[in-house]
């Protein structure tokens, strides 16, 4: 039985206060969460939502990792930190970083290995943009997405990850994918698995990640192959978030 999964990608929102505040509505409504709940704050506000986030059922992710493990790479925050600042999460690959600072699948595969290697658990994001999928080719780029980092960490490496489908278009975008467009994609990577490794693909979690909302929750999470959510904006708001979370158990 794969246990549901909703992670909040807080991006770049946020101050002390407000997110003192969130966090504490989030610990007095998830208590009881049958899903597993992960918040993804900006670096600067990791080890103080770590703190907050002490002895609750609550985890803490990172919004990315570097692919180097230390070194004269200024801006850049390792694996090991941010296992050392109380993460057991890091989102890999999300569309923002391929589309706005050019990382590319090697790059992103990278990425994925340095976190595991330092005890994190990566949430590789993985997705088409409008352009690609209206030319037809989803699968195309999902695949080799996912075959970029099967490559070079090998596919037993995937039963210690989660993936997450964000359509690139539905990012931000207010539109979302219809819940049998996302169960469609979300069949395709786990069939590209289990071609693989039949248990790895069968026990593995994939997150729907495009304008995810409380109003649309259920009907997403409700397919057989979504296992929960990726959520960006609605994550800022407490009660829209434990909604969602609740949709998902």
């Amino acid at each position: 039985m794969r246990r549901p999964v909703v992670a909040g990608n807080w991006k770049m929102h946020g101050m002390r206060a407000e997110n003192a505040r969130l966090v504490e509505a989030l610990i007095e409504g998830a208590d009881d969460a049958s899903c597993e709940v992960v918040i993804c704050p900006p670096f600067v506000y990791l080890w103080e939502t770590g703190r907050q986030l002490k002895d609750t059922t609550i985890a803490l992710g990172a919004q990315s990792v570097c692919a180097e493990v230390q070194g004269a790479f200024t801006g850049e925050v390792s694996a090991a930190m941010l296992k050392d600042a109380g993460c057991r999460y890091a989102i890999v690959g999300h569309s923002e970083r391929r589309q706005l600072y050019y990382e590319d699948d090697a790059l992103v595969a990278r990425k994925f290995v340095a976190a595991q290697a330092a005890g994190l658990v990566p949430i590789l994001c993985v997705g088409e943009t409008l352009e690609e999928r209206d030319r037809g080719v989803t699968e195309d780029v999902i695949g080799r997405q996912l075959d970029a980092v099967i490559a070079v960490a090998g596919v037993t490496a995937l039963a210690r990850a989660i993936v997450a489908y964000e359509p690139v278009w539905a990012i931000g975008t207010g539109k979302t994918a219809t819940p049998d467009q996302a169960q469609a994609a979300h069949a395709f990577i786990r069939g590209r698995v289990a071609a693989r490794d039949a248990n790895i693909g069968g026990g593995l979690r994939l997150l729907y990640g495009g304008s995810v909302k409380a109003a649309n929750a259920a009907e997403l999470f409700g397919k057989p192959d979504v296992d929960g959510g990726l959520v960006g904006g609605a994550s800022l708001k407490a009660d829209e978030f434990l909604r969602i979370c609740a949709a998902a158990t």
